[in-house]
């Protein structure tokens, strides 16, 4: 192995060993920030496969940092039903790299241009899609844009591997979030509810009738469950999982 090749082996599994350690959407969504940018695109996004019924790509996204003005107008125009890249993705399981022009030729009449032009004003004519799916067999991709050439062989592998990590991160992400909703007693949501209002645990007590020490220990119990390091934290994931408002 070439010394090139040992320091991108070396590269790849820094971000796996990244990508392993996320506790969050935010982590994953900052990560694929960089990745983006370290690999020469403009936007990423994360997806779920969507059904065959769906008419709008905003609702199958997980996450992205596609220019919103770009997103709103692709579902304002529907250009998902008759998405020539939705297809492929419905019907194959192996990456591939795509040229708007050459997409755009596939479509019907009436979104041929207004597919290319769409993406040619917001610098993302070129990418790649990278079919993923999760342990529990949910079917999505992760695709990568920009203006650059296409990616090469190489990259395609990497790209590809890297995908699948981060496609299976966020599930397991989902998972716990969900676990720890399931968990979380009416009391501990209370007590969250009422910190985020702002109210101290001295006013949390008068207010539940409850004992000072008593609400630490809910507080204290929903952080653990949240697998977040304080009650600052839990809050915000909690407002983020819509347990408290």
């Amino acid at each position: 192995m070439s010394v090139n090749e040992t320091d991108g082996a070396d590269r790849i599994a820094g971000y796996v060993a990244d990508i392993s350690g996320f506790k969050t959407q935010f982590d994953v969504f900052h990560f694929m920030k960089r990745l983006t940018e370290n690999y020469g695109a403009r936007a990423f996004m994360v997806l779920n496969l969507p059904s065959a019924t769906s008419l709008d790509l905003s609702s199958s996204s997980i996450i992205t940092n596609w220019p919103a003005d770009l997103l709103s107008e692709f579902d304002q125009t529907a250009l998902l039903p008759t998405s020539p890249i939705l297809t492929r993705l419905r019907t194959a399981t192996a990456p591939f790299t795509y040229d708007i022009a050459h997409v755009a030729k596939q479509r019907d009449a009436q979104t041929t241009d207004l597919s290319r032009s769409l993406f040619e004003r917001f610098r993302m004519p070129r990418g790649a899609y990278f079919p993923v799916h999760d342990a529990s067999g949910m079917r999505g991709a992760v695709s990568f844009a920009g203006d650059r050439a296409l990616f090469t062989p190489a990259e395609m592998i990497e790209l590809m591997y890297l995908s699948v990590h981060v496609y299976n991160r966020l599930a397991e992400i989902r998972e716990l979030d969900n676990r720890a909703t399931d968990m979380l007693t009416e009391r501990e949501i209370d007590c969250l509810n009422w910190t985020a209002a702002g109210k101290t645990s001295v006013e949390i007590a008068e207010i539940l009738g409850l004992s000072e020490h008593t609400i630490n220990h809910y507080l204290n119990r929903a952080t653990k469950k949240l697998d977040t390091v304080n009650r600052t934290q839990a809050v915000a994931k909690a407002l983020r999982l819509g347990l408290i408002k």
